[in-house]
């Protein structure tokens, strides 16, 4: 891997170096080769999902680590398969993503019931199946921006997957909703025996006030991610937090002042802290969104992702866009060089 420094640039000592005390390691339930044993078995899921966590946490060049690298490909229903695959046709295939996730060295790779079913037969054995039940179309006008269920539980389960993921827009109009079906989801998929994996995310256009975009702040993420935890997410997805005091700022909500003056600072690590504090200090994962692509400064921008996972106490990382919007052995480079950061074991807890 490109050097760590050189791809952190100015901000590699205060990454590499911070020390969190506003929320102290000792306080998390942390991501390691035992932490099904040590944390998640402590819950009242069956030891049929313990043994699909196992599975994926078992997978892939991270295996045994207890963090997670997954590939996720949804895009061709959100964003539309001509956006997402017009510069990589290749992906137009299911194969190829799956291909991508194998060679990436992933846990997982995740997508839409179509694409995972149109080649399970040839690979759900041979890389663990994480199939997204709901989706934002975009060919509605004008747009409307919602989750619609495209699959049910069953059919992830018969196509041989071991988890599903879904998506709730907290803050938009239609989430009470949204909660609703994906709790119950979330119910029937583990007394099925899978693992469940939430889109923690917030949709709402009062989130952006006097030019500021709350939508990523650590109090707001971090409030979607007890709420994930709450309906029976076993690891939230999550937009890595970038600013802070959105229930202030925005004038909404409840929130304790204690938030910004003792458990928060504006130290990117401190923020998705918060962020993981809210998935019970870690009893639940936290994964880390690897966001839109961006050129040329993606494999920068992934590792800086990644090391504020990691040194915050989370779990890993869930890079999509940046992988394959790029030549097939680029975008395993890049997987790679995610994966390396939680490898390196001098890369520490804050």
């Amino acid at each position: 891997m490109q050097d760590l420094q050189q791809l952190l640039g100015q901000e590699a000592d205060t990454l590499l170096n911070h020390r969190c005390t506003a929320i102290p390691k000792e306080n998390l339930y942390l991501p390691g080769p035992d932490y099904i044993d040590r944390v998640f078995a402590q819950n009242d899921r069956s030891p049929a999902v313990l043994r699909a966590y196992q599975q994926i946490i078992d997978h892939g060049r991270l295996a045994g680590t207890g963090y997670i690298s997954i590939l996720p490909v949804d895009q061709g229903v959100e964003h539309s398969a001509g956006a997402s695959f017009a510069v990589n046709p290749q992906y137009f295939d299911p194969e190829n993503i799956v291909k991508l996730a194998i060679e990436g060295g992933c846990n997982a790779v995740a997508s839409t019931y179509g694409v995972l079913a149109s080649v399970a037969r040839k690979y759900a054995h041979k890389i663990p199946f994480l199939v997204k039940l709901n989706h934002n179309e975009t060919l509605t006008l004008p747009p409307l921006h919602d989750q619609t269920m495209f699959a049910t539980v069953e059919q992830a389960f018969d196509l041989g997957a071991v988890a599903v993921g879904a998506t709730i827009y907290f803050g938009a109009p239609e989430s009470r909703r949204q909660i609703e079906e994906v709790a119950a989801a979330f119910t029937r998929a583990h007394e099925l025996g899978m693992l469940t994996v939430l889109w923690a995310y917030l949709r709402n256009p009062a989130y952006k006030h006097d030019g500021v975009d709350y939508h990523s702040a650590a109090d707001l993420t971090g409030q979607a991610n007890h709420l994930a935890v709450t309906i029976g997410a076993d690891i939230v997805k999550q937009k890595q937090a970038v600013n802070n005091d959105g229930y202030r700022k925005i004038g909404f909500g409840n929130t304790d002042d204690l938030v910004y003056s003792k458990l928060t600072t504006d130290h990117p690590i401190d923020l998705t802290r918060y962020q993981l504090a809210n998935c019970y200090m870690g009893r639940i994962g936290l994964i880390n969104s690897g966001g839109a692509a961006g050129g040329a400064n993606d494999k920068a921008e992934s590792v800086r992702t990644a090391v504020i996972n990691k040194r915050a106490g989370g779990m890993g990382l869930i890079l999509g866009r940046k992988c394959f919007k790029k030549p097939f052995d680029e975008g395993v480079a890049l997987l790679h060089a995610v994966q390396d950061v939680y490898l390196d074991k001098s890369i520490t807890i804050a």
